[in-house]
């Protein structure tokens, strides 16, 4: 694999802004950062590949941990083929790595749907699989959402045991409620198995949110969407994650799911690295054929929302990463720490080894997009998926 230098660049290393930079890439990894005036010093061998980025942002690939469906294809398919068609879209929108999310489901899909995320690992075209993330079946009825009360389960170790094993050790998270009995013994069961617990789909109270704490739930999904409200006498679980900085959280920052000035609160009172962009994004997201299916149940899309066709309830999102981002930057967050957000904070949270950080050393998992948050190229393990620097 030949070496890749992309020069003139606005460097988003993930933690910092610096202008006018260079970026290295041999045998899959970031081999070396450094100036633009040192680009104009350096030697390179015959068979290196320059590319001008002409000033455009240069930054770790996004990493989507909370993503059902994408392009017309979903977790929901129970199909290798499907997730494989999620990955090679993904990618052409600086995606380079995304946990498929699944829904709570009949058991034997849910294990299908599992069993299909794993077969897709090694098979990508784009964005790489780096594990599964349940969205139940462990979650409260009083927080659905739009998920299936059917197929909601009281904690029940067997049917844990079953779902790991369907996933031959590569589910990376899990939305959980805090509240639910037996939820200690799940806790235990899961930090064992390094499976990153996020309290969602909850009506914990605020004395709940502690004890999961204390059994390692530090993560949570979605938040201030389908969990316990903030009150003066009870906190709940918003106030939980308000109040302690322990606890990290997603955010869907489409301007629907959570008003743009609360997400500005959020980001005065929590600390900057624990705040993870996430999509949500469901199966008809950049869609172009109709009719409209999210886990399995019509939809339709109105004003940036997916709707439930058949009682007009908010069905999810149609949020892309870069839109994300873009959407962060105008609500006035700076554009390195929105990048912090959709690539080194979920990298560091879900345990992803060296990705999010464009570091020497780390994975040449890269994305290069202009000010106006158009991706022009992207890379995963140092190969373009998407390549319009010319």
């Amino acid at each position: 694999m030949p070496m890749i230098c992309i020069h003139d660049a606005t460097l988003l290393a993930g933690y910092a802004r610096m202008e006018h930079c260079a970026v290295l890439v041999e045998d899959g990894r970031i081999a070396d950062v450094f100036s633009e005036k040192r680009f104009s010093q350096k030697k390179f061998s015959s068979d290196t590949r320059v590319y001008d980025a002409r000033g455009a942002f240069i930054a770790p690939g996004f990493i989507d941990t909370h993503i059902h469906g994408f392009s017309g294809y979903g977790t929901e398919d129970l199909s290798v083929d499907a997730i494989v068609a999620m990955s090679d879209r993904l990618g052409s929108y600086g995606v380079t790595s995304f946990c498929p999310t699944i829904y709570p489901m009949e058991l034997g899909d849910m294990e299908r749907s599992i069993q299909a995320c794993v077969g897709a690992m090694g098979k990508e075209t784009g964005a790489r699989v780096m594990g599964v993330h349940l969205e139940g079946p462990f979650i409260s009825l009083a927080r659905l959402g739009v998920q299936n009360p059917d197929f909601v389960r009281p904690v029940d170790l067997q049917v844990m045991e079953r779902l790991y094993l369907a996933g031959a050790g590569h589910i990376t998270n899990m939305t959980v409620a805090p509240e639910l009995k037996g939820m200690r013994e799940l806790a235990l069961y899961c930090l064992s198995r390094n499976i990153v617990l996020q309290a969602g789909h909850t009506d914990a109270t605020y004395e709940n949110m502690m004890e999961g704490m204390q059994a390692g739930i530090l993560h949570s999904t979605h938040f201030f969407n389908a969990m316990s409200r903030l009150h003066h006498r009870d906190p709940g679980a918003v106030g939980a994650i308000l109040i302690n900085p322990e606890l990290s959280c997603e955010i869907i920052a489409d301007g629907h799911h959570v008003h743009p000035d609360l997400i500005r609160l959020l980001l005065r009172d929590k600390p900057q690295s624990k705040v993870v962009l996430v999509t949500d994004a469901l199966k008809p997201t950049e869609q172009e054929r109709c009719p409209l299916y999210a886990n399995r149940e019509e939809v339709e899309l109105r004003d940036g929302l997916f709707y439930r066709k058949k009682d007009g309830v908010i069905a999810g999102s149609c949020l892309t990463m870069m839109g994300g981002v873009k959407n962060l930057v105008e609500w006035g967050v700076p554009v390195e720490a929105a990048v912090e957000m959709a690539a080194s904070n979920p990298a560091r949270i879900i345990g992803l080894g060296k990705r999010g950080l464009l570091v020497p050393g780390y994975e040449a998992d890269i994305v290069v997009f202009d000010k106006e948050f158009t991706v022009r190229a992207s890379m995963v393990g140092g190969r373009f998926i998407k390549n319009d620097l010319g």
